[in-house]
Order: structure tokens, then sequence, then C-alpha cells
């Protein structure tokens, strides 16, 4: 499939600069750049990059000023990286999908299959399951009994979802992802051993969420642990029982949340980040990578960095402190030695 730079401007409604009637049929990394593809350049950094790429049309912001000539062809948006994303978006969805049931899959009479689903092989549909239409299973799924996935809704392989567990609309689960096990619910007997708590209730996820692979979100000891509309989790991260993650927060990999932690809506959560159990998050919070959380924020709209978290500008603070430790120390060692020799004097003259 090949688009002109003149169909590509009129699709974003951009501006071009150069030959309108060059083709391009996939995309590179401006770096990377060759004929016949399309890059985007979005980040200052990557600027000399588009003095040197051999892509054929590159999309840039219109605030963009060439320092010397552009052999490709651009394109001006308000937004490099939005549009591009636009485009790949377009050119996915004009990509031909499998549709069917493969008879190497095991689907239950009892499950209510939608229009246009596809099921590859080796997936396994449980009873009283219902799939929503133009939704895609692919190999090696696993689906328990009394699910409920929504429309267009997309799971690679090897992915596992719990019985009775809830999965909306547009969501996209990547492979390894486990919705529903049991949360960590142990209680201590008089012998020091642990019983474990059935976990009874559920995992429901909203519309338009993304969740990376091997992520796991366990189900609610009673109710539900929610993940509500357009939040999205990178890979490896997980989820406690019972933990509530607001609208459009999105958390970086290897992340962990305590159980019963409520999450606000538009929060970004960075890598490695932990929070304890039973403790709430303010809209709006920015939690840097690695940060440790073991109390609520309850204002809402503000950084935090450090184990323990604190405001992102005391942190940095801190660090230059921390830094500077060594030589803070031989200098009150050297003050205390001085101390020291002066009260010495001080006593031979008394």
């Amino acid at each position: 499939m090949e688009f002109t730079a003149q169909q590509i401007a009129d699709f974003l409604g951009g501006e071009i600069q150069g030959n309108p009637s060059v083709k391009v049929h996939t995309f590179s990394k401006i770096e990377e750049g060759k004929a016949g593809t399309l890059s985007f350049l979005s980040n200052p950094k990557y600027n000399h990059y588009i003095y040197e790429s051999k892509a054929s049309i590159i999309l840039v912001n219109t605030d963009f000023q060439a320092e010397k000539e552009v052999k490709a062809t651009i394109i001006r948006v308000e937004d490099a990286y939005q549009a591009l994303a636009l485009l790949m978006t377009m050119v996915e969805k004009a990509n031909p999908k499998k549709v069917g049931v493969s008879t190497l899959a095991f689907v239950s009479p009892t499950a209510i299959i939608g229009e246009n689903v596809y099921i590859a092989p080796f997936s396994y549909i449980g009873d009283k399951v219902i799939i929503g239409n133009n939704s895609m299973l692919h190999p090696h799924t696993c689906i328990q009994d009394g699910v409920q996935l929504g429309e267009n809704v997309v799971l690679f392989s090897g992915v596992t979802i719990y019985n009775n567990c809830v999965i909306g609309n547009n969501c996209i689960l990547h492979s390894g992802v486990v919705i529903g096990s049991d949360g960590f619910g142990f209680a201590p007997t008089e012998d020091g051993s642990y019983k474990k708590i059935p976990q009874m209730g559920i995992v429901e996820i909203e519309d338009n969420v993304e969740i990376g692979s091997n992520t796991t979100i366990d189900r609610a000891t009673l109710g539900s642990t929610y993940i509500r509309k357009g939040v999205k989790l990178d890979n490896l991260i997980q989820i406690g029982h019972n933990v509530e993650i607001g609208t459009n927060t999105v958390i970086a990999s290897q992340s962990g949340i305590s159980g019963s932690t409520k999450l606000g809506k538009q929060c970004i959560i960075a890598g490695q980040v932990g929070l304890a159990g039973h403790i709430l998050i303010a809209d709006g919070t920015i939690l840097g990578a690695q940060a440790g959380v073991p109390n609520s924020i309850k204002i809402p709209d503000q950084a935090f960095q450090g184990t323990p978290a604190i405001p992102v500008s005391n942190f940095r603070r801190s660090t230059v402190v921390y830094k500077n430790l060594p030589e803070l120390q031989k200098t009150i060692f050297e003050l205390q030695k001085q101390i020291k020799e002066l009260e010495i004097r001080i006593n031979s003259i008394s």
C-alpha cells in the first residue's frame, strides 16, 4: 500500500514542503530512514538527523526551522508525534484481520460469541463466556467461566482471564497478562502458619485500556478490583486485590500497587514505583522512578520522588546534599577536631 505526500498531507491537514508526488509504503526512524519510508521529527535532540536521513517524507512540527537544506519532502503538522500515531493507526486498521473459530480451539457450547470474532488454535473458552463483536483471541488464550469481553478486544498469546472477570470495549491485553488471579490474602494463625483467605471478587476493566506483557491484576477479596477507562499499564506490573486505578492513569514497568490502594485520575507513575496498601493517591499525581509511597497523597497535581516519597523539588535539593555527604563528613570531623583543640586551650588558660 503506497501513499503520496499529497495524500498524507490532505489526510493530516498538513503543509507540504518539497515534492508532493513522492510515495512511501512504510515507516522508519529518522536516523534509519530509507527511500520509500515516512519518518517524523518531534524531539529537538534529533534535529541533526533530518539533514542526513534518506526517508522520502518526514513529518515535522509547524515551528520547525531548518538550518540547512533538507532533501526529504517535509509535511508540517501541529504535532508530528500525534500525526504519526494517526497514520500508523490508519495503516493498521487497513490490514486484513482474521475471522472465525479454529477447529483446534475449545469453545464451550454455552459461550456466546459475537460477530467477526477470531479465536485462534489452542484457545480455551469456558462456560457462559461472552465475547463481543470484532474481538481477536490469539493462540493459547484461556478465558475461564463467566468472563465477559466487550467489542474490539484483542488478547495476545498466553493471556489468562480468570472466572467472572469483565473486560470492556477496545481493550488490548498483551502476551502473558493474567487477570483475576487470587489476591495475596493470608491470615496468621496461632501456630505461626498462614491460612488462605478465599478471594471471592473479580476484576473489572473498563473501555480503552491497554495492558503490557506479563502484568498481573489480582481479583478482589470481595467486590471488584477496578481498572477505569483509558488506563495504560506497561509490562511487568503487579496490581493487588481491591485496587482502583483511575481514568487515564498511566503506570510504567516494574511498579507495584498494594492491596486496596486507590489511584486517582490522570496520574503518571514511573518505573519501579512501589505503593503501600490502603492509601489514596490524588488526581494528577506524578511519581518519579523508584518512588516509595507509604502514605496517602491528598492534594492533587503534585510530583513526588524518593523513598519515602517527598515533593520533587525537595528531592532534588536532597540529592545535591547526598552527593556531597563525604565532603560534609570530612568538614564536620575537621570542625570537631578544631573545637576540641579550642577547648584544650581554654582549659589550659583557666
